[in-house]
């Protein structure tokens, strides 16, 4: 059976989670984290979902994933395949049992339970809440959000960060680096766990995976994988023997794995596929830019127009994104509408670029114009 747990009701600083967590596994039960933010229709909606699963013996954990759809989809896994990639995450966060690893995003992201698991199999103490205010923890396991926010606060007591969620800014690198944090960024989706991982010479395969891309598509072979989801919720998750892909485009030749999006998120404008990740890349680079994340406004007869959401510093930096939209993408990728606004966010992280979109066509953040 799966439970679903409220952290609303538990006293995280009393670790009263993580017992929680540690009642319902030793009654044989599946633990699903739900989020104190979710309005009462998702909470009765998971719940409904979480009644209807029927686990088989061998799963221990379940967690939630939104997807680039935004519907919540109920992913299960045993507990080795998350457990099988403990030594290894450790290694990255250079602790053990004495340690604690700063846990800011929300319990119900993939990421926080993944590390909520590890320290009831013996692995660092979690310390949930701001990065910024876990003071005796050596580590952060987070976002790239996270660890600029503790920057920011100052930590002089971190010394290690695994970064996941979203991409990671090779200024915000340097920065924590240059702090004395060792940075270890990786890719990962919630039913591949750890796919690749970055110490700064770009993604590399994670310890104990394989990575191959077929007709542009990632596929790996790894001991994390999920063991699906539950009831019938569709999913993005797809096996062919030992190997499993969730659909991500990627490059891997003699270098890195370059990710490209998955496939669904293209936006097609007249003749033009436009990968909106490789828009980002460029858009993130322009001074005063702390993130952007793109997707596709309805215009006919051409399909769709590129459009760009960009969080800043301050004002957003419009000339300075033409001219490198100008300078480094091909005439059909470059936005044809901005907006400026608060980028909004799965609970790993990431940018959710079905919101994103929504918010932009329904007038609920800023367009900008020169």
């Amino acid at each position: 059976m799966i439970v679903v747990v409220d952290p609303a009701q538990e006293d995280p600083a009393q670790g009263d989670l993580l017992e929680r967590l540690r009642e319902v596994r030793a009654a044989g039960d599946v633990p699903l984290v739900g989020d104190a933010h979710w309005p009462a229709a998702q909470w009765a909606a998971v719940r409904a979902a979480a009644r209807a699963a029927r686990p088989g013996a061998d799963i221990a954990w379940a967690t939630l994933t939104s997807g680039s759809s935004g519907s919540p989809r109920i992913v299960l896994r045993t507990e080795e395949s998350w457990a099988a990639s403990y030594p290894a995450i450790a290694g990255f966060l250079g602790g053990g049992p004495g340690d604690a690893v700063a846990l800011p995003a929300p319990p119900a992201s993939s990421l926080t339970l993944f590390s909520l698991a590890h320290a009831l199999a013996g692995g660092p103490r979690a310390v949930l809440g701001a990065a910024g205010e876990a003071d005796g923890a050596s580590a952060l396991h987070g976002t790239p959000q996270a660890l600029g926010a503790a920057l920011e606060k100052g930590v002089p007591w971190l010394r290690a960060a695994l970064v996941g969620g979203s991409h990671l800014d090779q200024d915000l690198r340097a920065r924590a680096q240059a702090a004395g944090i060792r940075v270890t960024a990786y890719y990962g989706a919630a039913e591949l766990s750890f796919v690749a991982v970055d110490q700064g010479d770009g993604l590399r395969a994670f310890p104990g995976v394989e990575l191959r891309v077929r007709d542009g598509v990632l596929w790996v072979r790894s001991p994390f994988v999920a063991s699906g989801y539950a009831g019938d919720a569709p999913g993005p998750l797809r096996r062919d023997a030992e190997w499993a892909t969730v659909g991500d485009r990627a490059e891997l030749r003699d270098g890195p794995l370059r990710l490209l999006g998955r496939a669904d998120d293209a936006v097609l404008s007249a003749s033009a596929t436009i990968v909106p990740e490789e828009v980002e890349a460029v858009l993130r680079s322009v001074p005063g830019v702390r993130d952007a994340v793109v997707f596709g406004v309805p215009r006919e007869p051409v399909g769709a127009l590129v459009a760009a959401l960009v969080e800043s510093d301050g004002p957003v930096p419009l000339a300075g994104l033409r001219a490198a939209a100008a300078t480094r993408l091909a005439p059909a990728h470059r936005p044809r509408r901005w907006f400026a606004g608060v980028l909004p966010r799965t609970a790993s992280g990431k940018p959710a670029r079905a919101e994103a979109a929504r918010r932009a066509i329904a007038g609920e953040v800023d367009r900008v114009s020169a």
